[in-house]
């Protein structure tokens, strides 16, 4: 599932009870209602969803998640961060309480991730990242913030809908272009991330550092391991507007500056 201020086409006004037992974790779709689907026909990657169709009951077991491969844990990472950076990054009014929660999240997605990629049978690990992933989207961590906005997901969703990419993969790819195009928006939370995320001083530093990480992991971070090049770009671009508009922020977003975030990811 996907930001909850995400486009939304039409109201639901009511649905069946969901009863979640998850075999991935990633998305947060066990705590809040809201999800993507894709329209092959039209390109394009809209959400669905409100508080009807939260969840009645989620079960989050190891055990259930015990196959996922390595390829989508580090996609379910760095799905799992971008839902974090989002709102920390963007939102004009930010609890110290809050960015220290997002901080300890990242964190904890990290060390768990290292730990899985080792031993992918230790249950306790995989039972924090899961949690984690949780916390990240069932509206705990964004509690109190306010002004914020989804600008990766805008983004990546159209590198999914037009090239079956891997959500995870695409946002490993955008989020640190995003982050390099941004940062002089909001320098001292940028400052404070590469500090308590990852014990660096500067903004550039720490988003290299996160950058880095996504590589060492094998997630991507360039568009061509995605088989995105240059000359897709204006395709990309026209659908990302598609999702600016439905998120709001098409003003903040035009084209040029969609491509200018994306020529960093080449």
């Amino acid at each position: 599932m996907g930001p909850r201020n995400g486009p939304h086409r039409h109201s639901q006004t009511s649905a069946l009870p969901l009863f979640a037992i998850l075999t991935i974790a990633a998305t947060g779709s066990e705590a809040n209602g809201y999800g993507v689907v894709t329209n092959e026909a039209t390109q394009e990657k809209p959400s669905i969803g409100n508080d009807n169709t939260r969840p009645k009951i989620s079960i989050l077991s190891p055990a259930l998640m015990a196959g996922v491969s390595r390829e989508y844990l580090v996609y379910s990472a760095a799905d799992i961060i971008s839902h974090l950076i989002e709102v920390y990054f963007t939102a004009k009014v930010q609890p110290k309480l809050q960015s220290r929660l997002v901080e300890s999240l990242i964190n904890t997605v990290i060390d768990t991730t290292q730990v899985l990629l080792k031993n992918p049978s230790d249950d306790a690990a995989r039972g924090e990242f899961a949690w984690a992933a949780t916390l990240a989207q069932n509206g705990l961590t964004f509690s109190g913030c306010a002004g914020f906005s989804y600008p990766n997901h805008a983004i990546e969703h159209s590198l999914s809908a037009l090239f079956n990419v891997p959500h995870g993969a695409g946002l490993s790819v955008v989020m640190p272009a995003w982050m390099k195009w941004y940062q002089g928006q909001n320098k001292a939370q940028f400052e404070r991330f590469a500090k308590y995320v990852f014990g660096l001083d500067s903004a550039e530093e720490g988003i290299t550092a996160l950058e880095h990480w996504f590589d060492e992991i094998g997630t991507p971070t360039r568009l061509g391991q995605l088989g995105i090049e240059e000359s897709d770009l204006p395709a990309i671009v026209d659908n990302v507007q598609i999702n600016v508009r439905a998120f709001g922020i098409a003003e903040a977003y035009p084209p040029q500056v969609v491509t200018d975030i994306l020529k960093r990811a080449l």
